[in-house]
């Protein structure tokens, strides 16, 4: 079976509504980038070493810190965060490639008008004195 791919839409074409996950993981990417976010999950590290100081302080021994109830605690915790966190950047990551691929596209759309511009109104010898430089820069060359 094959699928019909999905035509490219030009930038005119695309919907600027963004929905409700998409306003959310923008929020949260944005938050998950700031410093704020990194000292609360620093402070969470902390609480729980802390937590297993008083541990091995009050039952006597290192093997408390080590129980493994205590660290499913930490590593369940940490995981699910992780797997959240890891969702909602994937989505503004996309979101980020497709606006990118969107702006390219009416880069090369306006690109492509210019080149068919400069072909009606010059004849061919002077079309030929055209020299690409870069992208989306040109320059005659005597």
């Amino acid at each position: 079976m094959s699928e019909k791919p999905t035509p490219v839409l030009l930038p005119s074409e695309v919907s600027s509504r963004i929905g409700f996950f998409d306003r959310f993981a923008g929020l949260a990417a944005k938050l998950a980038s700031r410093a704020p976010f990194f000292a609360f999950c620093l402070l969470l590290a902390v609480i729980w070493l802390v937590q297993g100081v008083a541990l091995i302080v009050s039952k006597g021994s290192f093997q408390a810190f080590l129980d493994s109830q205590y660290q499913l605690e930490i590593n369940t915790t940490t995981t699910i965060i992780t797997f959240l966190m890891v969702a909602l950047l994937q989505n503004s990551q996309t979101r980020t490639d497709q606006a990118t691929q969107h702006k390219l596209n009416a880069i090369a759309d306006g690109l492509a008008d210019l080149m068919e511009h400069i072909a009606v109104q010059s004849p061919r010898e002077e079309i030929g004195r055209l020299h690409v430089i870069g992208i989306g820069a040109t320059r005659v060359i005597a």
